[in-house]
């Protein structure tokens, strides 16, 4: 179940009925192992099913019985940009079946991986191979089905076949052109303005075959890139798995269907970034690339592909110490922000708000072992036991963590179990005896959005909301609910603390796997937080109508990018705190483009007037390339955020360099 291959039975916190029975469009030999809440694919699943997913390129839309692919445009403006559904295709059987029961009425789930699903449309007797990065929707239709169509919301203007009847060249009304593979002959049995029928040309060794038939946008009407599509055209994954094989890397391995060949994919920015040219057999087709929310989506011909993340050292401390000078000041705010510490006077019972008062309190006592001052200790250890055991033994009032058999859950946010991993991290090595007691609750806590195991001995979904094909994790909430836009993150500094919490906690019981998994996610928050959140003017990421007005995205889902940030809050301030918060020795990787950085700082002021709590975060960054101005700005702060102190700020400054040029 969890990370250490213990053989031992997890600890379960109190079960109760979360949200009801797992949605109807899973099939029946899935319901016996935990279901991911948060998936690629999640828009399947919730509500009617019938929301787009964008399983790149495409935004793919399933109804009863059809499937619908677009190939989506972009609306753009200075605070969004978002991709447009269209139904350029539809697929769905000219035949269709009479069932009983109630997989008549919709789709269904059959498998799903890290970079795949599986989605039967029964009534059509159609199977669609969805797989994340694949250039060409792959279906099979069965035996039994003798004919499909396709109809368009646009009009077909064109369409020709080779003379195997095997390649079909479809064009629309719009400048659109497809390209349609079939394993089997096929031929045109009806033609409309807006509909073509096929059926299959049988010969007498194809009978009881599955015909199999890929479906791909030929971009920009290439010849050059019909000819790359006809030569990969037989080889189609129907799976896809991450693995974790060594620190910092992950390898994509995909499952191939029945056909030769080599497999052609469609790697993303950051993919290209961390993928390993010296390992593993693949090339990048510099020239095949279609267009994306996320950046150019460019080939890679190859089975399997190694991703090489940064080397981020997960510490306790700052990676280049504290000046000597500075303790005497930072031993004096230690001295007011540990007396100051009442676990009775937290009167929220919010995991998020009360998880961030934990952290707080661990930071105080990290800082103090780094500058030598042991004596306020202890009070930040009693601290956190008062705080920290209510929850985990469930006594705390008003509140509590549950555990949801059905859907295999714990009832937190993950941005909250990151805070209070941190505490129990640091609570497990300033007093060992109690982190032993804590551990068995700990790894619970930590596995319900960390698991890395499959199947129905584990107790968690894997990697509840962590996306192994964009490498980034989505906003996980307490309820099960879904984004017709599908999933979104606003904070990707909350997230970086998810793993590395995780990573310390490993560092604590003396977990070298947990540890090496902790920071290798960490790190991939990192590169995706500086890929696509930190916007730079003139990288052709974004367009520039966004990017002109942006340092930072606000709210980012799968189908758009916002300027907003939670609760709608548009103050610069507040973008670039939410992006910092919580301040920790991984926040100098986070924001280790200096230039950037000065840029951003630059851009903050906004027309309000903002908090200090959120001016604080402002000035750490300052402090990265102007450390004595921002010095005397934090100086003069009167509040701070709630999982942030006077200490902390002053620790980050005195542990910066200077970068003033």
């Amino acid at each position: 179940m969890a990370l250490t291959g213990e053989r031992d039975e997890p600890f379960l916190f109190p079960s109760m009925d979360y949200q009801g029975d797992p949605p109807k469009f899973f099939s029946s030999d899935l319901l016996s192992s935990p279901l991911p809440t948060h998936s690629f694919f999640q828009n399947f699943v919730e509500a009617d099913g019938h929301n787009s997913v964008y399983i790149h390129p495409y935004l793919i839309k399933s109804s009863a019985s059809s499937v619908s692919l677009c190939y989506p445009s972009r609306r753009v403006h200075s605070g969004s940009i978002y991709q447009v559904f269209k139904a350029d295709l539809t697929i769905s059987s000219s035949t269709q079946q009479t069932q009983q029961g109630s997989q008549s009425h919709h789709h269904v789930i059959s498998s799903f991986s890290d970079l795949s699903v599986t989605l039967d449309i029964p009534s059509s007797r159609l199977t669609f191979f969805l797989v994340r990065g694949c250039p060409y929707v792959t279906f099979s239709v069965s035996d039994q089905t003798p004919l499909f169509s396709i109809t368009t919301v646009h009009k077909f203007s064109f369409f020709t076949s080779n003379s195997s009847l095997t390649k079909y060249d479809l064009k629309l009304d719009n400048g659109q052109a497809w390209l349609l593979y079939a394993s089997l002959p096929i031929k045109v049995s009806n033609s409309y303005e807006t509909m073509i029928s096929f059926s299959k040309k049988y010969t007498s060794h194809d009978h009881g075959v599955s015909l199999v038939v890929r479906i791909a946008l030929l971009p920009n009407s290439s010849s050059e890139l019909e000819d790359d599509l006809d030569r990969y055209n037989t080889c189609y994954p129907v799976s896809g798995d991450a693995l974790f094989t060594k620190p910092y890397c992950v390898e994509y391995k995909w499952k191939r269907g029945f056909g030769n060949g080599d497999l052609l994919m469609l790697a993303h920015p950051l993919h290209l970034q961390l993928l390993s040219k010296d390992e593993g057999n693949v090339t990048v087709l510099q020239d095949f690339k279609y267009r994306s929310i996320d950046g150019d989506l460019v080939g890679v011909v190859g089975d399997s592909w190694l991703l090489k993340a940064d080397h981020v050292p997960v510490t306790w401390y700052s990676t280049r110490g504290v000046k000597e000078e500075s303790f005497d000041e930072i031993k004096s705010a230690l001295s007011k922000d540990v007396a100051g510490l009442c676990s009775s006077e937290i009167t929220t019972i919010s995991d998020y708000y009360y998880g961030k008062f934990i952290a707080r309190a661990a930071r105080l006592a990290l800082i103090a072992e780094e500058i030598g001052f042991l004596e306020v200790v202890p009070s930040v250890k009693k601290f956190l036991h008062e705080t920290i055991q209510p929850w985990l033994d469930g006594t705390f009032d008003g509140n509590g963590f549950l555990y949801d058999a059905k859907w295999g859950r714990i009832s937190i946010e993950a941005y909250s179990a990151g805070y209070f991993l941190y505490g129990i991290a640091v609570l497990a090595k300033i007093d060992p005896a109690s982190g032993m007691k804590y551990k068995p609750k700990a790894y619970s806590l930590m596995a319900n959005f960390m698991n890395l195991a499959r199947g129905s001995n584990s107790k968690y979904t894997r990697l509840r909301c962590f996306d192994l094909y964009k490498l980034h994790s989505w906003t996980l909430y307490e309820g099960l609910c879904y984004w017709e836009s599908g999933w979104q993150q606003d904070s990707n500094s909350e997230a970086v603390n998810i793993y590395y919490s995780a990573a310390l906690m490993g560092l604590a019981y003396g977990d070298i796997h947990l540890a090496s998994i902790g920071s290798t996610l960490a790190s991939l928050e990192i590169h995706a937080a500086k890929m696509w959140w930190h916007v730079k003017e003139g990288d052709n990421l974004y367009e520039d109508d966004f990017a002109k007005e942006n340092k930072l995205v606000g709210y980012l889902s799968a189908n758009y990018r916002l300027d907003l940030m939670r609760y709608y809050q548009s103050e610069r301030e507040c973008k670039i705190g939410f992006h910092v918060l919580p301040l920790l020795p991984i926040t100098e990787f986070l924001f280790s483009d200096v230039d950037f950085v000065k840029d951003l700082v630059k851009w903050s002021p906004s027309l309000y007037t903002v908090g200090d709590g959120w001016m604080g975060f402002v000035y750490a960054l300052e402090g990265i390339y102007n450390n004595q101005v921002a010095l005397d700005k934090i100086r003069s702060l009167k509040r701070f955020d709630a999982g942030n102190t006077l200490s902390n700020l002053l620790w980050w400054i005195h542990s910066r360099r200077d970068y003033r040029c």
